[in-house]
């Protein structure tokens, strides 16, 4: 036991270092603009940017409405696959596998090939090529919002909660937003934080569509100064794990109460 012992511990203390120590490195390289001096004057310089400000908002706005829009997609498809077409379940998967195969890249050239002229230009005004880039930001994050829609589809009764929805005389609206989407909470949450992150750090989809997003400035940003760059990594990984940090939180509850909620 006492050999099992070490050995679990030699390797989360390995892992640990592993992790943290190129994130201190970071970190340290990230106070040293001024010579001698740790300061933060780095992340001062960053916060001061107006193009940071821009940048980061347009961003978190476009993850925002990836996020409603993309759910309200999702929930219920994946809700009427779960209830009525279970054997419809692997073509589903596979087609929310396809990101994974189809590269950024040949996605966004293809929006500018179909979407570039008549009859859905979509790329002449800023609103229009707004609204693409919030579908190609929908279609890279499903498969990681679809998953955490499945997961958490599976771990209640959909059938169940459906039919005593049914039987107290709920429409298909009713139980898709009174019932299924409350039960769906953490899975929400784990889905909505995945496409956040994937929708601030994204770069292909954005540059390409030539809108100001904030995965274009952190490149931009790295060709000119040094240690910025260090700076915004930072407060990204910071920003992380306070998102992580509200899910948890939000997330506490038994599920059972959680259905039992939403039934009543």
């Amino acid at each position: 036991m006492r050999k099992i012992n070490f050995w679990a511990w030699f390797w989360v203390i390995l892992g640990g270092l592993y992790f943290f120590l190129p994130l201190y490195g970071t970190l340290d390289f990230s106070l040293r603009e001024q010579r001698g001096v740790l300061s933060l004057l780095a992340y001062q310089n960053v916060l001061n940017d107006p193009r940071f400000r821009d940048s980061f908002t347009y961003s978190a706005l476009m993850a925002v409405a990836t996020i409603v829009v993309g759910m309200l997609l999702i929930v219920p498809t994946a809700y009427w696959v779960h209830l009525r077409l279970p054997q419809a379940r692997p073509i589903v998967e596979f087609i929310t596998l396809m990101p994974f195969v189809v590269p950024a890249v040949v996605l966004v050239f293809g929006f500018i090939r179909i979407y570039s002229g008549p009859p859905l230009a979509l790329t002449d005004t800023a609103a229009t090529a707004n609204m693409l880039l919030m579908f190609g930001y929908i279609v890279i994050s499903l498969p990681y919002t679809y998953r955490s829609v499945d997961t958490g589809l599976r771990a209640i009764d959909v059938r169940t909660l459906t039919e005593a929805a049914q039987s107290l005389g709920a429409g298909w609206f009713t139980i898709l937003f009174r019932i299924i989407f409350p039960n769906l909470r953490v899975a929400l949450l784990s889905g909505a934080f995945l496409t956040f992150a994937i929708v601030i750090g994204e770069f292909t989809l954005s540059n390409l569509l030539a809108r100001p997003a904030f995965g274009p400035y952190m490149v931009l940003l790295g060709q000119d100064r040094a240690y910025e760059p260090a700076a915004l990594s930072i407060m990204s990984f910071a920003l992380t794990w306070a998102a992580i940090g509200l899910i948890q939180l939000l997330g506490r509850g038994a599920p059972e109460q959680r259905q039992l909620g939403g039934v009543h």
